[in-house]
């Protein structure tokens, strides 16, 4: 997927910049907003000028259809945001740096192999809300990590947030923002999926 190898290129470029400054470097800035362009830009493109059969088809009982995906995208998005601004809130890590060594690599790697499956929390499972609802309020919250992300002169870094999955255990508020199009990735895929099957409605 070309989102993926984009993802592999900006990263190599920029993993060294930064390292110690808690205010993210402008590569590190300009890759999140990429991503986040880009991640939007594939999911409207994905769930364009589907049919209500098409967009509530089920590969299986046990499978989410393209608008229970995207209802999860976009309650993911205002998690994720809530989180990085729960960081920010509170008092700078001292140990920051250390505790979240390595963990932007380990986002960029884990959040878009879809070779292992997550269980969602109970906060952000699809509760069949409609359709324009969801894209509305997907839309709306892009707008807001996008501006966010843009003009904030935080130092993101140095806050920090505990995930509620061990894997991930602390994260620093840039990595939560980083951690939105990476999932909206991650996603975007689970919808190709859907419709790649062989009984999805053409």
């Amino acid at each position: 997927m070309r989102l993926i190898i984009l993802l592999s290129l900006l990263a190599a470029m920029s993993a060294a910049l930064g390292a110690g400054d808690p205010v993210p470097s402008p590569s590190e800035r300009a890759r999140v907003i990429q991503l986040l362009r880009e991640s939007q830009k594939e999911f409207l493109a994905a769930v364009e000028n589907l049919s209500q059969e098409a967009w509530t088809y089920k590969p299986a009982p046990d499978r989410w259809s393209v608008a229970e995906v995207s209802e999860h995208i976009m309650l993911a998005e205002e998690t994720l945001f809530g989180m990085a601004q729960k960081a920010l809130g509170a008092p700078a890590n001292p140990e920051a740096e250390t505790r979240t060594a390595g963990k932007t690599e380990f986002l960029e790697r884990v959040m878009v192999d879809r070779s292992r499956r997550a269980q969602a929390p109970e906060s952000v499972k699809p509760l069949g809300l409609a359709r324009a609802e969801i894209l509305d309020r997907y839309q709306g919250s892009r707008a807001r990590t996008m501006k966010f992300i843009e003009a904030t002169t935080a130092g993101l870094k140095a806050h920090t947030a505990d995930h509620p999955f061990p894997v991930f255990g602390t994260l620093n508020a840039y990595q939560w923002i980083l951690y939105i199009p990476l999932h909206n990735i991650r996603h975007n895929q689970q919808i190709a999926e859907v419709k790649a099957s062989s009984g999805f409605p053409r």
